[in-house]
């Protein structure tokens, strides 16, 4: 997935990167067990294994990764190709607005930290109302999403409002629910938060991206799954949304009856400095509330941190033309919307058997070293895509080996993103200050998550803007001038007028190729020699608070 799907996620692939805060100093882990009362649930004595007492919690924060996961799928992944069999690269980019939440919810989750009832709980005070919102506002768009996609040009702002919403929501409870890994898990099992997010996430987006596209194929579903043809999918995008809106408000009914906000086993553990300040302060949340903007800012303040924000923003720039436009391209080009779809789908195993064993490379002080090798092989990935999509059978049916060719680059990318996902988890996690509960890590997931985002909008817009095509009309019986043709609806009309549209100059090439230049730049000029420096600085380095 890319970031849009690993949202960097992915993307995956705009695929995003969460991870939980551990407390990483040995005197830390030993208050915290001290701290469960005078018979502690024993920790597993095995690093790698997950405690039996954290479970169910993990199971819940898989649950919860998974609908947040659906959304996204549908923002990032299904509906810009649906978008772009009638729309142009640059009316694409405009939908890739409706992901910046992700990317900006920085802003608002001192307030998600801060602001809750006691009674509910820190947590579960914005989980339970923001996914029923998710839910009814699903359930509503399966009302009338399938006949916007009909005219998509005439109401694209509308489409992008409403998933902007939509994604807002869902960023909302991303801050949510990493905050609770915080304290749902016991501090042996934290490292786990991060895997319960791959898996969830991972799941998430393959539902509403592969899957979805696969059964909303009318070609898939006459072939794979009906005796008899019919001309309309097996599922639509107004049934998917109602199918996955009633699903919401059934996870969050059992969230209310059947989880409590600490589990009982972590029921005594000490509270963090942030929460005790909160428990001060219970009379006055706007004074808590200013508190942790204040340390959020504390955390920007860092030179350390600085430097890490800086390579966030600009380490993604090289793979953008591929994580955004490949795919595009190729179905652009003929390639079936359900091949694709099959495609990711043996992608997704891979991904979750990727992701277990990445986990364990990533553990120890170079964490960042599997991020460093795998920026490389994701150059290296959208090198490959663009000679695929250039060794387009001309022809245009897709051959056996050109469709292995296309799954092996696929799994190449999934590889080296779940790589650098996996690994920056887990450097998050050891340099987060757990004396602030979630504002550290959702600082550094924002400003990674923005990373990916800002560079899709200019590279879609520049792929049309370095493209120059042509209606010719070569046949007697039509005379008329050739004339330039970039729109979606200019290429329609060429091709109605009996036109031969003639691309003279593919802006994709020129943009992916411009996009591998900068990042194997930024890579040998500054970025491997910044991040060598930063995973090898010790952990108190990073912390607002000791």
């Amino acid at each position: 997935m890319s970031d849009s799907s690993n949202i960097e996620l992915l993307p995956i692939h705009n695929r995003k990167s969460r991870s939980i805060s551990p407390n990483t100093s040995r005197e830390m882990d030993e208050s915290l067990l001290n701290s469960q009362g005078p018979n502690p649930v024993p920790l597993s004595a095995n690093a790698n294994t997950l405690p039996i007492q954290d479970r169910p919690q993990f199971i819940v924060l898989v649950i919860l990764y998974l609908l947040q996961g659906i959304p996204v799928g549908l923002a990032f992944g299904s509906v810009p190709f649906l978008l772009k069999s009638k729309l142009s690269y640059s009316q694409v980019a405009f939908f890739t607005l409706a992901s910046y939440p992700y990317s900006l919810k920085l802003l608002w989750s001192p307030v998600v930290d801060a602001l809750y009832f006691d009674s509910v709980g820190r947590r579960r005070s914005w989980i339970i109302p923001i996914q029923l919102f998710s839910g009814i506002m699903l359930i509503t768009l399966g009302s009338c999403m399938d006949q916007l996609l009909l005219e998509p040009e005439e109401n694209l702002t509308k489409i992008t409002t409403i998933f902007f919403i939509l994604v807002l929501s869902c960023a909302t409870q991303d801050i949510a629910v990493d905050g609770w890994a915080l304290t749902v898990l016991s501090p042996s099992a934290l490292s786990y938060a991060s895997t319960a997010q791959t898996i969830g996430l991972n799941t998430g987006y393959f539902l509403s991206f592969t899957i979805f596209l696969a059964f909303n194929s009318v070609d898939f579903s006459n072939k794979y799954l009906r005796s008899t043809p019919l001309d309309y999918p097996s599922v639509t995008l107004n049934q998917y949304l109602v199918f996955w809106g009633v699903g919401f408000i059934v996870v969050t009914v059992g969230v209310i009856l059947f989880t409590k906000e600490e589990p009982s086993h972590l029921k005594k553990r000490v509270k963090s400095k942030a929460e005790l300040l909160t428990t001060e302060n219970r009379q006055s949340h706007f004074k808590s509330l200013v508190t942790v903007y204040k340390t959020m800012f504390q955390v920007l303040k860092l030179s350390n941190v600085q430097q890490f924000i800086l390579i966030h923003l600009i380490s993604k720039i090289g793979f953008q033309a591929n994580e955004g436009a490949t795919n595009l391209k190729l179905l652009e080009k003929g390639f079936k919307r359900e091949d694709l779809a099959i495609t990711v789908l043996i992608d997704f195993p891979f991904e979750i058997i990727f992701g277990y064993y990445v986990a364990k490379w990533s553990s120890g002080k170079n964490s960042l070293q599997p991020w460093l090798y795998a920026y490389l092989g994701r150059l290296l990935s959208a090198f490959l895509a663009m000679a695929i999509v250039y060794m387009f059978p001309k022809s245009g049916e897709v051959t056996p080996l050109y469709f292995v060719s296309v799954i092996l680059q696929h799994l190449l990318g999934s590889f080296m993103s779940t790589i650098q996902f996996v690994s920056i988890n887990a450097f998050h996690t050891r340099i987060a200050d757990p004396t602030i509960g979630g504002t550290y890590m959702t600082t550094l997931n924002t400003l990674s998550n923005l990373g990916g985002q800002w560079p899709r909008f200019i590279v879609l817009n520049l792929i049309d803007i370095l493209t120059i095509s042509f209606c010719n009309f070569d046949s007697a019986a039509v005379k008329k001038e050739q004339y330039l043709c970039k729109t979606e609806d200019c290429k329609k009309i060429c091709l109605s007028e009996n036109g031969l549209l003639n691309i003279t100059r593919d802006g994709y090439y020129y943009t992916n190729t411009l996009c591998i230049a900068i990042g194997l730049v930024l890579y040998f000029g500054f970025i491997q020699r910044k991040v060598l420096h930063l995973q090898s600085l010790s952990t108190s380095q990073w912390r607002v608070h000791e």
